[in-house]
């Protein structure tokens, strides 16, 4: 993905350098960097059977589906260490995303003297 910074944004600018700043640090695991992400996604159920794919042809499936619900995907990856963990939950509240930081410290950093968060907000 590629990041594109406004026209004439220098603190768009500095906040990306602060960003790239934190993933420049070496490894150390007293200290993890953790990159925390979340995603809500449909369910969907086709509406029209598929064609089935032929030789030298890929499967066709139509437009038209029908949403059977969402789920939320809460995701977080420690890249230098080559570690992730995904959660599926059924909702995107403020005490989900409590409890999925309480699981990461408490679980799964129990001995970190620190962990940098890297949160995408938008």
């Amino acid at each position: 993905m590629w990041c594109i910074p406004p026209d004439k944004d220098a603190a768009f600018v500095c906040a990306m350098e602060d960003v790239l700043e934190v993933y420049h640090r070496p490894y150390d695991e007293s200290r993890p960097v953790v990159c925390f992400d979340e995603k809500s996604k449909q369910h969907v159920a086709e509406t029209v059977t598929p064609i089935p794919a032929r030789p030298g042809e890929p499967e066709r499936c139509d437009y038209e589906y029908s949403r059977n619900g969402t789920a939320n995907i809460f995701m977080r990856v420690e890249p230098l260490r080559g570690w992730c963990h995904v959660d599926v939950t059924t909702r995107r509240t403020k005490v989900d995303f409590a409890r999925q930081v309480r699981d990461l410290v408490d679980v799964h950093y129990p001995r970190a003297e620190r962990i940098t968060l890297v949160i995408w907000t938008t």
